[in-house]
């Protein structure tokens, strides 16, 4: 059964830095791996590692630009970034009168007051985080570091780490054995993520598929009750893309074994023929992944045990305990275990191993399940797992952990997401609307639902139990609306979200951007915080707290950035660099897209399949001209390394009254998209247009447009999708300028409130007079008189105070 396999080799070529960056002495070697970044190894023994860590595949970067200037006893080494002191051949060790005594790192920084020393042991206390194992599983001290620090440095200890031999094998760190890795990026932190991504290996590009909606339970579904959950999200017309099987899928039961975790064969009294139960799913569009703790080991009901503990040696019917640093254990783990699964249809597996004193256990776990799940082209790898802290991007997608349900879990997910990209992780995943306990609300689970549309991965997981309502239908008639629009609208951001996975695959630029890197001042700001861009072209403003109960609407506080922004659904007009006060309904969520946005969608919604979509749409937002790239692969294998995806440039050329757009095919192969599609134009904010000219090359090519409320539509059918497509649309006063007023929302309050009409009418004039603020207060007092109930005087008085705001 050896080797392992040659998906678990690793190529060491480069894991020694060029001898050109090394400066070395008989217990030191210091090495410079970029401008910003260099490596500090101290060694008694004068042994030094060459191999790539858990953390660390590549040390040679090419040759940067930096001076070395030494004599017998002093080292300085200058970037453009950093100067490094160091006294030769000493401990890198300080004192609390001198801590910067043998060596120290001094930033140079554009700004005098950021020109900070580094030296090993620094606190840095002003690092920012990010990375944790999940929710409910405690972080090791000293492994919650992320890259982004107010201080424009970070360092990073990798003494401990694992090394990892050419055949893949682990072995020990050295003794004595000082590394570390120091980042001097000042505020180009973008760089500092590139470096970092550049040493430690590009974030995995994800299947296609793991962008859509995820649906799991932990209870004991069957063929029968499997098929009439896939039916109901049919007749709701809500896609699904991935389907996890909780526990129950494998024996729970088996002899004196009870309340089992592991198993690694289908209850048949359950699923009769599994691989035909998988075959339906997918034919339906629909993956399959099974949960696994390997960690729980090997039990002797399972129907390859026998084969498995002949190889081992095991007797007696034991249970067979998992190590995996044994290559013979992994061995039977992939090859007696996870391989027949796959071979009945099996999709991915979900690691559910949560070794809490063992994180390290945990990390090969994943390192080695997820390089088995990619072993070849026709399948790319895929795991769910909690983080194993060690180059976490590398193993997507991680598991956030099993949450409360509440309000309060609610408040501090978007933080976890934002923090996550301080480490330069995207594919995090938490329950919608959270797991276990607390009280199912119809308002938290919206909102917590509508964070999720616009997040790395929206997966539901419930506990068990018949009171939890993860299943849209088994609410009211209006959170069920509401729930199946913004699950139609994931699947539709496909195209969107697999592009901006490529960007973050390719360039190292993660999926949600935190405000706070572009506005400081936020991130001490409850009110602002947790807000986020989310892609290239989005911004998203998270509702975390419930409504006003008299006005049924959610009172937000949000920022918008600089620039121009619109409402991603209603089109309003937000000006930038400004505070805004908005009052949603639960339908609504606060998503911004910026002036010239390109937003490519499937223009289906209502069916499961994540692949190319033939029906396109492409929203415009006016204002600017902009370029957008689209990127399009067969999104299940690993073709696309070999030159098998198709790159679409979309440039929007924007004159007032004028609009151009056109579709080029720039790079790739053809054969990778359909071959022709249908083209829907949404030009946000515009009326129609006197002339609409549609050309395909150098031929005028039939076109369709309509007005659609504050939108003009254009519609090109059955088009090719390998040449140019350009479209023109001109017009007098063709732009629609609509600002966003609160005056308009204070009047949809008016509008749904239980109040008689002839009072509305009177209560509209108070509101809106140019009287001073003062004198209306007390109108809307004396409507007491008139029979107003006082809770709505408060309502009216509080929003006047918004009113004042503006």
């Amino acid at each position: 059964m050896y080797p392992l396999g040659r998906q678990f080799e690793v190529d060491s070529s480069k894991a020694k830095s060029d001898s050109k960056c090394i400066l070395q002495g008989s217990k030191y070697r210091i090495s410079v791996i970029s401008e910003r970044v260099v490596r500090l190894e101290y060694s008694n023994n004068g042994q030094f590692v060459d191999y790539p860590t858990q953390l660390i595949k590549k040390r040679n970067l090419g040759i940067p630009d930096f001076n070395a200037r030494q004599d017998n006893n002093l080292l300085e080494i200058t970037t453009k970034y950093f100067v490094l002191t160091y006294v030769k051949e000493q401990p890198f060790l300080g004192t609390k009168v001198d801590p910067c005594r043998t060596l120290k790192i001094t930033l140079r920084s554009r700004e005098k007051d950021r020109q900070k020393d580094w030296y090993f042991g620094h606190p840095e206390v002003r690092n920012m985080k990010g990375n944790i194992v999940s929710t409910d599983t405690p972080t090791p001290k000293g492994m919650e570091k992320g890259l982004f620090s107010l201080d424009g440095f970070v360092s990073i200890d990798d003494s401990s780490s694992k090394l990892i031999m050419k055949d893949g094998t682990l072995a020990e760190p050295l003794n004595d054995h000082l590394d570390i890795y120091v980042f001097m990026y000042d505020k180009d932190f973008k760089q500092a993520l590139f470096d970092y991504f550049k040493i430690t290996g590009s974030p995995s590009m994800i299947p296609r598929y793991a962008l859509g909606n995820w649906w799991s339970r932990n209870v004991s579904y069957d063929d029968k009750s499997l098929n009439e959950l896939v039916r109901n999200f049919e007749k709701k017309r809500i896609p699904l893309s991935v389907i996890l099987l909780d526990h129950d899928w494998h024996h729970r039961n088996a002899g004196e074994f009870t309340n089992l975790k592991v198993g690694y064969t289908f209850n048949n009294a359950l699923f009769k023929e599994p691989q035909k139960t998988i075959a339906n799913l997918h034919s339906k569009g629909i993956k399959c992944g099974l949960i696994v703790d390997p960690t729980q080991g090997f039990y002797p009901h399972e129907a390859y045990y026998k084969p498995a503990s002949e190889y081992l040696g095991v007797l007696d019917s034991k249970v067979i305990l998992f190590d995996p640093l044994n290559p013979k254990l992994l061995d039977v783990l992939f090859k007696v275990f996870l391989h027949p699964l796959e071979a009945q249809g099996v999709d991915f597996f979900w690691n559910d191993a949560n070794p809490k004193n063992d994180i390290n256990s945990l990390w090969i776990l994943n390192h080695y399940m997820f390089l088995d799940s990619g072993r070849n082209t026709s399948q790319r790898p895929m795991l769910l797992s909690r983080n194993g802290l060690y180059a976490p991007h590398r193993y997507p997608v991680l598991y956030g952990g099993s949450t409360e349900i509440s309000w309060d879990t609610l408040k501090k997910i978007p933080f976890l997401y934002l923090n996550a990209a301080n480490l330069g992780v995207s594919w995090w995943s938490h329950d919608v609307a959270g797991n276990h306990g607390g009280m199912e609300d119809g308002e938290l689970y919206i909102r917590y639902l509508q964070l999720s549309v616009f997040s790395p991965i929206l997966r539901f997981h419930g506990a068990r139990g018949p009171y939890y309502k993860k299943e849209p239908w088994l609410w009211d008639v209006k959170t069920e609306s509401i729930a199946a629009e913004y699950l139609r609208l994931r699947h539709r951001l496909i195209p969107y979200l697999y592009t901006e996975a490529y960007n973050y695959t390719k360039a190292g630029t993660t999926l949600i951007q935190p405000f706070y890197y572009n506005y400081m001042w936020t991130y001490d700001d409850e009110l602002y915080r947790n807000q986020y861009y989310f892609g290239s072209q989005l911004l998203v403003c998270p509702i975390i707290n419930p409504k006003d109960r008299t006005m049924n609407r959610t009172i937000h506080k949000f920022f918008i950035p600089d620039g121009v922004w619109y409402d991603f659904v209603t089109g309003k007009k937000f000006p930038g660099n400004k505070k805004y006060t908005s009052f949603f309904k639960d339908s609504d969520y606060p998503v911004f897209a910026h002036a010239g946005s390109i937003i490519p969608l499937s223009n289906k919604s209502d069916y499961n399949n994540t692949g190319l979509p033939t029906d396109l749409e492409v929203q415009i937002f006016p204002g600017v001209s902009n370029a957008y790239t689209m990127y399009e692969d067969d999104g299940i294998t690993s073709l696309y390394k070999e030159g098998y995806y198709l790159k679409t440039s979309i440039d929007y050329n924007y004159l007032k009254n004028n609009y151009t757009l056109i579709f080029r095919s720039v790079e790739g192969k053809s054969g990778i998209v359909p071959e022709r599609r249908n083209y829907k134009v949404v030009f946000k904010n515009t009326k129609q247009a006197d002339d609409v000219v549609v050309y395909f090359n150098s031929d005028q090519y039939p076109v369709e447009s309509y007005v659609d409320g504050n939108d003009f539509i254009v519609e090109v059918k059955n088009c090719p999708t390998i040449g140019q497509l350009s479209i023109n649309c001109k017009g007098k006063d063709i732009e629609i300028d609509a600002v966003r007023l609160i005056n308009d929302d204070v009047n949809s309050i008016l509008m749904d409130l239980k109040i008689n009409t002839y009072m509305k009418e009177e209560i509209a004039g108070i509101m809106f007079s140019n009287e001073p603020i003062g004198k209306r207060r007390i109108a809307i007092r004396k409507m007491k008189k008139k029979g107003l109930d006082k809770n709505y005087i408060n309502l009216f008085l509080k929003l006047l105070e918004y009113i004042n705001e503006v």
